[in-house]
């Protein structure tokens, strides 16, 4: 585990972020976890740990800089990602993890307990059917295969000067967006020790 705590030493430093010897062991206790639930519950395809660390806590890791706003939601949150690696950087923040598959939904509820992570709410339902009484500064997904689903599925929990930020790899799908009316811009995303392109879309209500 020595090793792995100097990869993710490395990784936050070129990220530019500051965090304690604590967020790293949680973020090395939720892997963990993620792993050893994943053997019965099929979470991530993902089970070699470096893969895990640079696929999955890295790749949540990379999109921090975007998180803006006290109340942050994650559709289609499957095992935490990037929910859970970004709940554990910004305790001040709150969390809601939204997934429609109870058994993923269970696991996230025993990471909370496990963690002690107050400041995530997992919630098993579809996100078309959530009405929330709060509405979101920021709505994140790494798990839509369509931006433009996302988008319409999701921006029903909108702040009006809220965003939605989506995870993308190389393909972007901007045709989807052009005929929205809201604005949106991309972000090239370097993630740590990953050779494959990442990038974000942010779609808000009007310029920034």
């Amino acid at each position: 585990m020595d090793d792995t705590k100097v990869k993710i030493r490395q990784a936050v430093e070129k990220l530019t972020l500051l965090v304690t010897d604590e967020q790293i062991n949680q973020w090395v206790n939720y892997l963990v976890l993620l792993r050893k639930w994943n053997k019965t519950y099929n979470m991530t395809s993902i089970t070699d740990w470096n893969e895990m660390l640079v696929k999955h806590l890295f790749d949540s890791l990379s999109v921090a800089r975007f998180i803006k706003g006290q109340q942050v939601i994650d559709v289609g949150s499957g095992g935490g990602l990037p929910g859970v690696p970004l709940a554990i950087l910004m305790s001040e923040k709150h969390f809601v993890l939204i997934d429609s598959v109870g058994k993923k939904i269970r696991f996230l509820n025993h990471v909370k307990k496990a963690l002690s992570l107050q400041n995530i709410t997992p919630i098993n339902i579809r996100i078309e059917s959530y009405q929330p009484k709060t509405l979101f500064d920021t709505i994140i997904s790494r798990a839509f295969s369509s931006v433009g689903d996302f988008y319409h599925l999701c921006h029903h929990l909108q702040q009006d000067d809220g965003q939605l930020i989506a995870m993308k790899g190389a393909d972007l799908e901007l045709t989807a967006l052009e005929n929205l009316n809201q604005y949106f811009e991309t972000f090239e995303v370097n993630v740590p020790l990953l050779e494959a392109k990442r990038h974000v879309i942010r779609i808000t209500k009007q310029h920034r």
